[in-house]
Parts: C-alpha cells; structure tokens; sequence
C-alpha cells in the first residue's frame, strides 16, 4: 500500500512524519503544497470528511497574519478559501490512503494505522 502525504518539506511535523514513515517502511508518495499548490478537490474532501476545523490550522503563522475580518465569521467555504490562498494554513500532514484519511502526525496514531 502506497500514502500521499500533503504538506510542506520544511515543516518539523512534516519532518517527524516523513521519518517516521521511512523508519517503518511504509511506502508514500510526497505532495508538497509549497511547489504543487493546494487542490480544491482534496480541500473539500478532506473538510467534509474530517471537518474544516481540523484541516484548517489555526495555531500557525500564516494564519495569525490574516487579517481579524478575513478570519471572523469563518465557515467552510471561506476555510477552503484560505487555504486555496495560502496552503501554509492547511494542518500538516495531511495523510490519505486507502481507507485512511489523517490530519496531523501523532507517532501512536501512525502505528495503530500501520501497525508498527
């Protein structure tokens, strides 16, 4: 079985998951929002499947420099909004796979989804 893994190369979540992938040699291919752009598609797969409030990342710096009334009264569409226009606002990683769709990297949640 062959993962996407979204997300930026520089990320030190990013970093983690990558190492640990490699460590438990699970095969993946990497999908780099930074060179390859955000798809819409994805964004809205991933927001239905996992909510907006998941994939939409709050906590970074990108997100904190918009501005009060582009970040006030967010909803769906302007989530995806967001991220289309700066995909460093989408949490990292973003792991998709055959019956796998995971936001974030927590080491004990890849070894329950892989086994290892």
């Amino acid at each position: 079985m062959t993962v996407v893994i979204h997300g930026i190369k520089a990320c030190d979540t990013m970093k983690k998951a990558l190492t640990w992938l490699d460590a438990h040699a699970v095969a993946y291919t990497f999908h780099d929002y930074k060179k390859d752009g955000a798809d819409r598609s994805d964004l809205e797969r991933w927001c239905a499947s996992l909510g907006w409030e998941k994939v939409l990342n709050r906590a970074g710096t990108t997100f904190r420099k918009v501005p009060e009334h582009a970040r006030s009264d967010l909803d769906e569409t302007k989530a995806i909004a967001l991220m289309l226009a700066q995909p460093s606002m989408i949490k990292r990683p973003i792991l998709e796979g055959p019956d796998i769709l995971e936001a974030g990297f927590k080491p004990e949640r890849y070894a329950a989804l892989f086994g290892g």
